[in-house]
């Protein structure tokens, strides 16, 4: 079955790796500390990384007889807004990376499917989708400022947070209000 046609990886990109400086003999080992500018979209509809901005990536690149595998870990920053109250969220975020690169022609070509394990492209890997899926995969769909965020009044829209602890709104059932207005002009 022939292979759709990869396109050729850019070496400058900030997330291809040149592997000519490991050896490809199993076992062997070299560090990949880096700082890159963060993709675009990396993230969810309400928190996501800034577009740009710091991630930190500090990995080992290890020789495998299929590949390179890729470990260690991913940080940078997160903003994004509260689910519950809107309150905006700026915070940490650190997530593992593992993953293995296949050179072309290995044998996981006929093992695998062909988006299961990351292809080189001669001596280059690009880490884009590796990180995309390690970042994304950990956030959560409703982020929250912080765990127990009381969130906003459903009727006046102010935080909980702002309100005294009787805030209640009196509830007036339309069906009575007509004899609602018959009391109050007696008076």
């Amino acid at each position: 079955m022939p292979k759709s046609p990869q396109s050729h990886l850019d070496p400058r990109k900030p997330l291809v790796v040149d592997t000519t400086k490991l050896p490809r003999q199993p076992g062997a080992t070299r560090a990949l500390k880096r700082v890159v500018p963060a993709p675009a979209d990396l993230g969810l509809e309400m928190i996501s990384v800034p577009e740009g901005s710091d991630l930190t990536l500090d990995l080992s690149m290890t020789s495998v007889s299929e590949g390179v595998y890729i470990s260690g870990t991913v940080s940078g920053s997160l903003h994004g807004e509260c689910g519950r109250c809107l309150n905006e969220i700026d915070k940490s975020f650190e997530v593992s990376l593992a993953e293995l690169f296949a050179y072309a022609d290995s044998t996981t070509e006929e093992t695998t499917e062909e988006d299961e394990v990351g292809r080189m492209q001669g001596d280059l890997l690009d880490l884009e989708l590796a990180v995309r899926d390690a970042v994304v995969l950990t956030l959560p769909t409703t982020p929250l400022c912080r765990p127990d965020c009381p969130g906003l009044c459903s009727e006046c829209g102010v935080h909980f947070d702002d309100l005294p602890a009787d805030h209640s709104h009196e509830e007036i059932d339309a069906r009575w209000a007509a004899l609602r207005n018959l009391t109050q002009n007696e008076e």
